[in-house]
């Protein structure tokens, strides 16, 4: 049995046709963990949608509405940039309801995985850049809500700016937005996070393990969260699609281990979802996927040795 939970659902299928979001990657990041015996099936949860009010707590009536109903605009569908069906809302909700069951399971176990989410390109009343709900946001919100957390941290280290996340935590002293980014990448608006390491075309390993080092340590000289929220996106992948960063497979497993490690090291639960990931083979998206799962257990059994 691993350590911690893998949040999955079947209908986080995205139904996007032949679209680069590879919207199978969360079944096959799934089938993947079983087959090479990583994870069992008692391994698995199964998440709830979030509810409509959940959604509210950071989206506008309108835009759930429009949602809903399936009364989006032409323009708002191309600001999308994914095509609309009540499946697509579906997976959205979905994925809502898993980050949030990721967090919960991370303040109880100190590590939850949700295999999927990420949406952070989604702002309150729009979606864009394939997000049509930022299911990190509203996790972060239910559970300050709920009286469960009172500050949390997100660490967005997806290849894009986390534009919508920056945007709905603005001026929230309660939430620290951290994202480290290609800085000649979609979005070209970049709302200001709480710490924006902007970089340039091509840095490789070494660069950006040192600035997000050295970012990720003064976020915790100035804060001080309840959770951390963890985007591992994949496309900091040299070959990705979306991408212009060059990192390796290892490069980015010693990302997730000194995000997932420093967070342990100073006593913070994990919440960590996918993000995006684009790479010319579905292949390797799903590699690096995994090898975020595989860091995850190893600081997990860490923590566990060190407890006794």
């Amino acid at each position: 049995m691993l350590p911690y939970k893998l949040v999955y659902h079947e209908r986080y299928f995205l139904n996007l046709g032949d679209h680069v979001f590879p919207a199978h990657k969360f079944r096959w990041l799934r089938d993947r963990l079983l087959r090479t015996r990583f994870a069992g099936e008692g391994d698995f949860v199964t998440p709830e949608p979030a509810t409509d009010d959940d959604i509210r707590l950071v989206h506008d009536d309108e835009w759930v509405a429009k949602l809903r109903t399936g009364t989006l605009s032409y323009a708002e569908i191309l600001r999308l940039e994914i095509p609309y069906s009540r499946q697509m809302v579906e997976a959205f909700w979905l994925a809502a309801g898993g980050t949030l069951l990721a967090a919960r399971l991370a303040l109880r176990d100190g590590i939850g995985f949700n295999v999927g989410g990420g949406f952070h390109h989604a702002f309150p009343g729009h979606g864009e850049g394939f997000c049509a709900v930022n299911d990190i946001a509203v996790a972060v919100r239910r559970l300050q809500a709920d009286g469960a957390i009172r500050r949390a941290m997100v660490v967005d280290c997806d290849v894009h700016h986390g534009n919508g996340t920056a945007a709905i935590f603005t001026g929230d002293h309660s939430v620290f937005t951290l994202s480290i980014h290609q800085f000649n990448n979609y979005p070209s608006e970049k709302p200001l996070s709480s710490l924006d390491i902007h970089l340039p075309d091509g840095v490789e390993d070494s660069e950006y393990l040192l600035r997000l080092g050295n970012g990720y340590r003064a976020a915790f000289l100035m804060f001080q969260p309840d959770l951390i929220v963890y985007a591992a996106g994949a496309d900091p992948y040299m070959e990705d699609q979306l991408g212009g960063l060059s990192l390796t497979f290892g490069g980015l497993e010693e990302r997730d281990r000194l995000v997932i490690r420093t967070a342990r090291e100073h006593g913070v639960p994990v919440a960590i979802v996918l993000a995006g990931g684009y790479a010319q083979s579905a292949e390797d998206t799903i590699t690096i996927h995994a090898n975020t799962a595989k860091v995850a257990k190893e600081v997990a059994e860490e923590r566990l040795r060190e407890k006794g």
